[in-house]
């Protein structure tokens, strides 16, 4: 795909991987609008974009961010679904320890902040012939985060609702990207040094996972792995699944017995 001169719309923009995907996408020759709770304005100026502070479980923000783009910038190419949050399983580190602003707050952000995204770019982009639209879910979504059940079980549904995009409006001109990283070098690690369980394969840098996702939007490829491991690990759960569970089980193991908590 050639960038030059299009727009790419991308929430949670202001840092982290957001921000790599801005810098990816520009030097690629786009436009770039960033949304995000803070720090957008000022991320936007290292582009000449824009930035606007949006919160995406408001839809209507997220149609305001939209009007904005394409009054000044024109209409949206491309769109990136990265704003997400982690909870975890505190205090109890029970699988639903967790309370229920939690899991909410975990499905309206990760989940519903794509839904609502779709609702108001898709039409959009569709008049114009099409577009690239790409979800920023996590290898949680393949597999599982210990420690943070509701994170898992809303990037599972991420995953999911990717799928669906691309099976209901493949055809009609979508394509859809769903990334799924497992640790990335950013403030979601909490300053872990290994990333622990997201981190057995090593941390990676917010730039690996935009160069993973333009290159995948290239090749056509749904899925976006910065990790290549992962595929192997899925197909392991999918084939072997008890058995899969059973390491898992002994990988909580080893982490509480070495640190006495999940993380």
């Amino acid at each position: 795909m050639e960038y030059q001169g299009k727009v790419v719309a991308i929430t949670g923009g202001a840092r982290g991987i957001g921000l790599a995907m801005a810098r990816a996408f520009h030097a690629a020759g786009a436009k770039i609008a960033l949304a995000d709770l803070d720090g957008a304005e000022a991320a936007a100026a290292e582009f000449g974009g824009i930035g606007m502070k949006v919160d995406v479980t408001k839809e209507a923000e997220i149609a305001a961010f939209l009007d904005r783009a394409e009054a000044e910038l024109g209409p949206v190419e491309v769109y990136v679904s990265n704003a997400g949050i982690l909870r975890t399983d505190e205090p109890s580190w029970d699988a639903a320890g967790a309370d229920d602003k939690a899991w909410h707050d975990s499905f309206e952000v990760n989940v519903m902040g794509a839904v609502r995204a779709a609702r108001q770019v898709w039409p959009r982009m569709k008049a114009h012939g099409g577009g690239v639209f790409v979800i920023v879910a996590s290898a949680a979504g393949l597999l599982a985060q210990i420690g943070a059940s509701s994170y898992t079980a809303s990037k599972h549904a991420a995953v999911s609702f990717a799928e669906s995009m691309a099976i209901a409006h493949g055809d009609e001109g979508l394509q859809v990207v769903c990334v799924c990283p497992q640790a990335v070098r950013t403030d979601m690690l909490g300053g872990s040094e290994d990333g622990g369980i997201a981190g057995a394969d090593g941390i990676v840098e917010p730039a690996d996972v935009a160069a993973e996702t333009l290159a995948a939007i290239a090749e056509k490829r749904f899925l976006a792995l910065p990790h290549e491991n992962v595929p192997a690990y899925e197909q392991a759960r999918a084939n072997e699944r008890d058995r899969w569970l059973g390491g898992m089980r002994k990988f909580r193991r080893m982490m509480v017995g070495a640190r006495g908590r999940p993380v």
